[in-house]
């Protein structure tokens, strides 16, 4: 990769991959010629686009055709050309800017995760996704529990943001509702303010300390919370709520593409991986080709961040689509979403 490029090689290289975003077929030097900020002949043209070929970040993908860009010149584009800022002004208006936060606000706690998820792939048409955070950094605020069978009970855990988070447990037991309220009661006296992980800890120490004593509600309720704040290998939830905008994109006009794709968000585990592995640093990252550790996803781009405060569970935000990418509003959006997302999670439910 080369370390910085001429004025001209950076206008040109831009300037195609702003083009190959729009018309999603290779780019010839006279079409060039027509949208270059700046006057430059065919030849000239000719001359820059064999230079940036010989660097890799160009390339023909058949002989008589155009010019595309190689996913070496889109990570040069993204990493050195691509003016962040900028771009952030330019390619969200205020109304833009506004309906989502108006969209944001007023969806449902549990359900600002779906919003969202919809409102990315309507504004990107591309895929847009959510993760959950995962409930095992969650601190908790109360517990709440719910006889839904004589086998099964439903454990609700809300977190200090408000945010609920449902598990179904087995229990034979013959405790009536309110016992089981009882039952909630103190367990909330004894995880709130606590994650999973330590309200985990506690729970498991005290059971050892009850066994000496004769308190069949609270030695109850130790066993029933300790089933209930168990690790699960669930607790991330990959929330995609539309497909649609995607299947516009040319690339995934080829069904083997299409299935590919979606095979591997039915392993969503692997994307989860995926995912923990891009996002070592802070901010926006983007991830395409090799550096997609997935075969079923070497053709597509991952655009993500993470949202939720820096104290407590954090989830991640995101696209998936081709290459081809407008990565100038993608960017932008990911990020804009991800502090609405962080500014909903961060407010505290009384």
């Amino acid at each position: 990769m080369p370390d910085r490029l001429s004025d001209r090689q950076a206008m040109v290289l831009r300037t195609m991959v702003n083009a190959y975003v729009g018309e999603a077929q290779p780019i010839g030097s006279e079409s060039l010629s027509h949208v270059l900020p700046m006057k430059l002949s065919s030849a000239s043209i000719r001359t820059i686009l064999s230079e940036l070929s010989g660097m890799g970040l160009v390339e023909k993908p058949y002989s008589s055709s155009g010019r595309i860009p190689t996913e070496r010149g889109l990570r040069f584009f993204v990493d050195q050309l691509l003016e962040r800022e900028a771009s952030t002004r330019s390619k969200l208006g205020s109304y833009e800017r506004r309906s989502i936060a108006v969209s944001m606000t007023g969806a449902d706690t549990d359900l600002v995760v779906n919003v969202a998820s919809q409102l990315l792939s309507e504004c990107t048409h591309q895929l847009g996704f959510v993760v959950s955070p995962s409930v095992e950094r969650v601190v908790l605020r109360q517990v709440n529990l719910v006889r839904l069978s004589t086998e099964r009970v439903l454990v609700v855990l809300v977190s200090k943001t408000g945010t609920p988070y449902r598990r179904v447990i087995p229990d034979e037991g013959e405790w009536d509702q309110p016992e089981l309220d009882r039952i909630g009661a103190l367990l909330t006296e004894r995880v709130a303010g606590r994650t999973l992980v330590d309200a985990r800890s506690s729970l498991i120490a005290e059971a050892e300390a009850l066994r000496s004593r004769a308190d069949a509600l609270l030695t109850r309720a130790i066993e029933l919370g300790r089933r209930a704040v168990a690790a699960s290998d669930h607790d991330a939830d990959l929330i995609i709520e539309t497909r649609l905008a995607l299947l516009d994109q040319p690339e995934f006009h080829d069904p083997q593409r299409i299935r590919d794709l979606f095979s591997a968000l039915e392993t969503k585990e692997r994307l989860l991986e995926i995912l923990d592995q891009m996002l070592e640093s802070s901010g926006v990252r983007v991830a395409f080709g090799d550096e997609v550790d997935e075969p079923r996803l070497r053709q597509c781009a991952l655009v993500a961040t993470r949202y939720g405060p820096m104290d407590a569970a954090q989830g991640v935000v995101g696209v998936i689509g081709p290459t081809r990418m407008d990565y100038g509003r993608v960017i932008p959006l990911v990020d804009f979403f991800s502090q609405m997302m962080t500014d909903r999670f961060s407010t505290v439910v009384d």
